[in-house]
């Protein structure tokens, strides 16, 4: 048994020391550029998610710290709950609606976010969407991993005490301690080898996750009620706004920006988990999902931070210095791994799987998922994220910064195929070279010229975001509600140009081309012979 699996373990191994990874063909066998087994579409006994299972995912993701960061960095405009909970509230319904129409295409078409947006922006166009959306990923991937080396940092301490004396090399501006830095890497090596791992093996992982996160976020809240006496400051106190160039109005923007920026990549990739849905994601409960596990989920981030003002008389957004002020040497420990646990969890699942999934699609003869999750971990640490995650205004700025990308995008996806093409797509021309989603030299500058126009006006704002003191004039306001702006006129702008101006023609059909379905009986009356001379099951149907 052990020969066979070293045997194993060395054929893996070596097949990594080759430029070229072994490649097998998918579905479309004669164009191994767009298929492989990830991104032709999911066969039917794939397709199991259903409304439960979309509750449970959402409610295993929104549960973790980085939900807990950016409403505690809302609070730090200014705001207490009587603000910060509405702002969540109509942030996380926005976003919700967005997830939502994206998820729907996902599900129809039963294929993932990199072959969608082929029929969108190109089929060499899609590189650049898959590109930001990866570098996206890659970020926040990033941010999480230097936060659960502090949540590590806490359950050391709370074991070893002696370890709050590690010496220090560091400078004061370096953003991390010499301590924060070796419980980075600690965390960082764990990490790799579980994302290394197929992701259908970590559900003993998520299991976990999903019995230990919640009560801790349960605990922690009535943590903070009981020894704040019903709320404290920032939950019953009035609204002190702390911006030196923004009113209350412009703040509440900011905030409400921040919140939809949280989840503004999955309004995105959402094709990447609705392709799993049995039933088409049918059902008007999906919109709820965000908005009411994410209002509740935010009730303890808010308590929490009231609690830690009330206790030890300053307000702290950063979830991993609130932890590491608990007196408990055991609620430090056991609060900081749920935590930890929560954070990797998220990783895994949002973060270093869809970047592997999308990076693979760019260049599949040289790139696997074990090379890319290679890739996303080096990048984890030579990116230097303590940096952007000094304070709570960096953190906001990094959420407003790629929601302004992510907003126009997200306004092409639906624009192009709500509005445009009205939900019929041809499924095999999305896998051919040549075919009607080629457009102009294998790009639709259609959807770039619509994704410009939502995004070049949103420049002044980013900068100024970064650098508070640069004079932009008041091209600012737009930026504090960035993702908003981005995805309104993208949407405008993409339909008024293939309307009225330069219409696509050659890529719309008149009847939508899908992947089989399940009450399809395969027979060779059902199958539909593709220009390559393959044989694919699908089924034309007419969209109302």
């Amino acid at each position: 048994m052990k020969a066979g699996f070293r045997g194993r373990a060395r054929a893996s191994i070596a097949s990594e020391l080759h430029w070229r990874v072994p490649f097998v063909a998918g579905l479309y066998g004669n164009s191994p550029r767009w298929s492989n087994k990830d991104l032709d579409p999911v066969p039917v006994s794939m397709r199991t998610w259903g409304g439960l299972d979309y509750w449970a995912y959402w409610t295993s993701d929104m549960l973790a710290p980085p939900l807990a960061s950016t409403v505690s960095s809302v609070m730090s405009l200014g705001f207490t709950a009587r603000e910060t909970i509405p702002i969540v509230f109509f942030g996380f319904a926005i976003c919700s609606c967005v997830i939502t129409l994206t998820a729907k295409m996902g599900a129809q078409y039963s294929i993932s976010f990199p072959v969608l947006v082929r029929s969108i922006f190109g089929m060499y166009g899609s590189y650049f969407a898959i590109t930001v959306r990866a570098f996206v990923a890659a970020m926040w991937t990033a941010i999480l991993c230097v936060q659960a080396g502090a949540f590590l940092q806490c359950c050391i301490e709370a074991v070893w005490p002696s370890f709050k004396q590690f010496p220090n090399h560091l400078s004061a501006d370096a953003g991390i301690t010499s301590a924060g830095l070796l419980c980075l890497f600690i965390y960082w090596i764990f990490q790799t080898l579980l994302a290394l791992m197929p992701i259908q093996k970590l559900r003993l992982l998520f299991l976990v996750k999903a019995v230990i996160v919640p009560p801790t976020f349960a605990a922690l809240f009535l943590w903070a009620v009981i020894v704040t006496h019903g709320g404290g400051p920032l939950v019953t106190g009035k609204a002190q706004i702390t911006s030196n160039y923004m009113n209350a109005a412009f703040s509440a923007l900011t905030g409400l920006n921040a919140i939809i920026g949280l989840f503004s990549s999955m309004a995105v990739n959402m094709p990447d988990f609705g392709r799993f849905s049995k039933n088409g994601f049918k059902g008007y409960h999906q919109f709820f999902a965000l908005p009411v596990i994410g209002t509740l989920g935010a009730l303890t981030p808010i308590f929490v931070t009231s609690a830690h003002e009330v206790v030890w008389g300053n307000f702290e957004w950063y979830m991993p210095a609130v932890i590491n002020d608990f007196d408990s040497r055991a609620a430090k420990f056991f609060v900081g791994f749920s935590f930890m646990l929560a954070t990797i969890g998220n990783q895994i699942a949002a973060g270093t799987y869809p970047f592997s999934n999308d990076v693979t699609g760019l260049c599949p003869k040289y790139i696997n998922i074990f090379r890319a999750t290679l890739i996303i971990s080096i990048f984890c640490i030579v990116c230097t994220p303590w940096n952007i995650i000094k304070n709570a205004a960096g953190l906001l700025a990094f959420l407003s910064g790629y929601s302004c990308v992510m907003g126009p995008m997200a306004g092409v996806m639906v624009s192009d195929f709500y509005l445009v093409k009205n939900r019929k797509l041809d499924i095999h021309e999305l896998y051919k070279d040549h075919g009607i989603y080629h457009y102009t030299y294998g790009i639709n500058w259609r959807a770039f010229t619509a994704f410009g126009a939502g995004f070049v006006p949103l420049i002044p704002g980013f900068s100024k975001s970064i650098r508070p003191g640069l004079n932009v004039g008041g091209s600012w306001k737009i930026y504090t509600f960035a993702w908003l702006f981005g995805f309104t006129i993208s949407v405008l702008t993409y339909y008024v140009i293939c309307q009225y101006i330069s219409p696509l023609r050659d890529a719309l059909v008149d009847e939508a081309v899908l992947p089989s379905q399940p009450d399809d009986v395969t027979t060779d009356e059902d199958s539909y012979e593709t220009k390559d001379g393959l044989q694919a099951h699908t089924r034309e149907v007419q969209v109302v």
